[in-house]
């Protein structure tokens, strides 16, 4: 096949390497680097997708090519990685922004969480944006991830939830054992690390604190 029929894309999706004629081919046309199909689908997502991490530096580094190129649905190269190798290239080494986010609001680490694929990546993103932000790393998928922390609590109001969604209570007195099946019921549901869940638990918080905070005469959660 003659280079004007080669198919960019194609040569970018050959497994386990980019098809050898890829590289070439670019040098020879720099500006196919940064083409974008009719979905906005670029050589960054197939090298992403593909897991071909060299690829991805030449784009970046040698051909110039925007890291943060986003497809039709506002998506980057990010938002395809399938490996914690990938994602850490992109994050640590071609500085891919971590908070852009896609039509539907989220960034790659939401829409990895909230579709539970890749939890390598996951905890990968997780940590790393624990670490630049100069918080400690709050665990893997853990309560935080991507949405706002739950409103705080008052002084004689705790609630513990482990990575293993063992969850208690702890009042000046005993808790409330409604309060208290509420919760390990919400923390033991398949979505209660998504967006919906958190803002479950956010809410059920938010009437504890209410409900503490009135009169202080009666600090054990009551629920209706």
């Amino acid at each position: 096949m003659s280079e004007a029929n080669l198919n960019p894309f194609l040569l970018a999706a050959n497994t386990p390497d980019p098809d050898a004629r890829l590289l070439p081919l670019l040098r020879s046309k720099p500006e196919l680097a940064s083409a974008q199909d009719a979905h906005g689908y670029s050589l960054l997502h197939a090298a992403a997708s593909y897991n071909h991490i060299e690829l991805l530096r030449s784009l970046a580094n040698e051909f110039g090519v925007d890291i943060n190129l986003k497809d039709e649905d506002g998506e980057t190269c990010l938002f395809v990685a399938e490996t914690v190798e990938v994602a850490q290239c992109l994050a640590e080494e071609l500085h891919v922004d971590l908070q852009v986010r896609n039509e539907d609001g989220m960034n790659a680490f939401e829409k990895f969480e909230s579709e539970q694929e890749f939890p390598d990546v996951v905890d990968y993103l997780n940590t790393h944006n624990s670490q630049a932000s100069g918080e400690g790393s709050v665990g893997p998928r853990s309560l935080l991830n991507g949405t706002q922390p739950p409103p705080p609590l008052p002084p004689n109001v705790s609630i513990n939830v482990d990575s293993d969604a063992d969850v208690s209570g702890t009042l000046d007195q005993e808790p409330d054992p409604e309060f208290r099946r509420r919760i390990e019921e919400l923390a033991s549901r398949e979505d209660f690390h998504t967006a919906e869940g958190q803002r479950e638990l956010r809410d059920l918080i938010t009437d504890a604190v209410r409900d503490v905070g009135a009169d202080n005469r009666d600090v054990r959660r009551r629920v209706g």
